[in-house]
């Protein structure tokens, strides 16, 4: 418990400091003192994580789902633009001293021109013609100067002026002489922090538009030594990662439905964290599932997600769609074994992976897919002599850099790979979780296509 205070401490405290951080460079700045645009920049970077905050807190509150909805799209939105906006600034720091340099650079070049300019050009006096009496121009004496008022060569420079008669920049940093409107530094922190907004606006929005558009399928051969000859080319329509919850709904369910018939697969396997909310409130928002077509049916195995949002009753509903769950078990489907096991996170609620349940007495010489939502137990899934386990989980990383992250967790984030004897196949999924954007991880339906080396 202390361990988990202290995370919790060490997260928020990041947090506030990424926010000063944003706040010192888009808002601090860019704006003007006591200004309206400074105004609204501070009160929107106290609001909108705060925002976020709730959207990720309000599922495990029992918050209604209207509010849920609510606090959603922009908590969650606000998440993945803090996250490139950050990254784009951190960029512009190696930008910002460059521009600075290259300004500074252009300004000395133009001042001695400038200098020329304003300097009065010498007057050639007019011939005189000297008069009877008269002293010479050349022979006139000095008229006497004017005596200087006093205290006039100490008079202040007056305010607003940078004492070389050039206005002040808004940010109090002295304009160059001549220059008029903002400071240099000023003006390089505006085009940084503008670009840097409009970097992350637009990857997000990118990233969004892909999510909100549907998954696209993608179609793997994967050869099996065992598999019958009568199977080869058995097609495996495999989703994971659905994530129905307060921003993905029923019209995502529709989307990939539709996706996934148009492929006609012999069977259709969904691999875990399908919902993030209950029955109740996402019940609707599943009904197209039941509308799956596939020749030998459509099989669910439970994700994480599931448990956090009451596995039970989403087993029960998942029957009334039409699907069966594969909790531990296994069935025979046209010359290979088809098993899944419950997701590890139900070991927390007594109803964790039984794979000697689901594979221990089963006929070796048969191929066997296996479903599993975690790649992580690849190891028991070649301990039991398993020729392909289907996973999800990963998303890919979803918002890039997050790959990487996932590549410490996971032994295979994304496609297929080979593990001694068995291969892992793992899709980077058909929804997103939290924010409803990807980057450089889009989402997918795969079609496995099994290939039998008898054939």
């Amino acid at each position: 418990m202390l361990l988990v205070s202290l995370v919790l401490v060490l997260v928020v405290g990041l947090l506030g400091v990424v926010h000063w951080y944003v706040w010192r460079r888009l808002v601090r700045d860019v704006t003007v003192p006591g200004g309206p645009a400074r105004r609204l920049g501070t009160v929107a970077l106290i609001v909108l994580p705060l925002l976020s905050l709730g959207a990720l807190t309000a599922g495990r509150a029992g918050v209604p789902f209207p509010l849920q909805q609510a606090l959603a799209w922009p908590g969650f939105l606000w998440l993945a633009l803090l996250l490139y906006v950050v990254l784009a600034l951190v960029v512009g720091e190696a930008v910002r001293p460059l521009l600075l340099r290259a300004l500074d650079r252009r300004a000395a070049a133009t001042a001695p021109d400038t200098a020329g300019a304003a300097a009065p050009a010498p007057v050639s006096a007019a011939p005189v013609r000297a008069t009877a009496g008269a002293p010479a121009p050349s022979e006139a004496k000095e008229a006497p100067e004017a005596p200087e008022a006093p205290g006039a060569s100490e008079a202040p420079a007056s305010p607003g002026t940078d004492g070389a008669g050039g206005p002040d920049g808004p940010d109090g940093v002295p304009a160059s002489p001549g220059a008029a409107g903002p400071s240099r530094r000023l003006f390089v922190s505006r085009v940084v922090g503008g670009a840097a907004a409009a970097a992350a606006l637009g990857t997000v929005g990118h990233g969004t538009y892909g999510v909100l558009r549907g998954p696209r399928v993608k179609r793997v051969t994967v050869p099996l030594a065992k598999l019958a000859r009568g199977a080869h080319g058995y097609r495996i329509a495999v989703v994971s990662d659905i994530h129905l919850g307060p921003i993905l709904g029923r019209a995502h369910t529709r989307r990939i439905v539709d996706a996934i018939n148009a492929t006609q697969p012999d069977v259709v396997a969904v691999v875990g964290d399908m919902v993030d909310g209950s029955v109740e409130d996402l019940g609707r928002a599943a009904e197209p599932l039941a509308e799956l077509r596939a020749r030998d049916g459509s099989f669910f195995v439970t994700g994480n997600h599931e448990y956090f949002s009451g596995a039970e009753e989403w087993v029960d509903h998942v029957r009334e769609l039409g699907m069966r769950p594969l909790r531990n078990e296994r069935v025979e489907i046209a010359g290979f074994d088809l098993a899944g096991v419950n997701d590890i996170a139900g070991e927390n609620y007594g109803d964790g992976p039984d794979f000697a349940a689901a594979l221990g007495d089963r006929d070796r010489a048969r191929a066997a897919v296996l479903l599993a939502h975690q790649p992580v137990v690849i190891h028991d899934a070649v301990e039991h002599g398993v020729d392909l386990q289907l996973s999800g989980h990963t998303h890919g990383g979803q918002l890039w850099p997050g790959n990487f992250l996932a590549e410490l967790a996971n032994p295979t984030v994304a496609g297929l790979e080979r593990y001694g004897d068995t291969q892992l196949y793992v899709s980077r999924g058909a929804g997103a979780w939290g924010p409803p954007v990807r980057v450089g991880a889009p989402s997918d339906i795969t079609v496995v296509e099994l290939a039998s080396k008898q054939a």
